[in-house]
């Protein structure tokens, strides 16, 4: 059974954080930016796309895209204690759904093996 649709970022100094000390990675189509948050914190998402991605139309498809490729892979995936911003580009409302749920999915992927990994601690 899928998980409940992630919280949302409520503010702008939300999304500011996540640009200022999380992790960026740029794919064709989006722009993600991870903050890990403490392990037992819900997940949350944040879309954005500036007028650079089109008129309001494009904007508003760029965003339902982005947040479904984000559903999907997020029900898939046994994830918490993270905030994703997500950062339409020009050709998010072009690029292959799949294409798009792909990239998402290995960054989170990744994301996961990061957080998992026991940090390197030399005396």
């Amino acid at each position: 059974m899928p998980r409940a649709k992630p919280e949302t970022l409520p503010k702008r100094a939300d999304f500011l954080r996540a640009a200022a000390r999380g992790r960026k990675s740029a794919r064709p189509g989006f722009v993600v930016q991870l903050l890990a948050t403490a392990p037992d914190a819900p997940v949350r998402l944040g879309l954005t796309a500036s007028r650079k991605v089109g008129n309001a139309v494009h904007r508003n498809r760029a965003r339902r895209r982005l947040r479904a490729a984000a559903r999907l892979e997020l029900a898939a995936r046994e994830i918490s204690g993270v905030d994703i911003v997500m950062i339409a580009r020009k050709d998010s409302g072009s690029v292959d759904f799949a294409r798009l749920r792909a990239e998402l999915g290995d960054i989170l992927d990744r994301h996961t093996e990061m957080r998992a990994a026991p940090r390197d601690c030399a005396p």
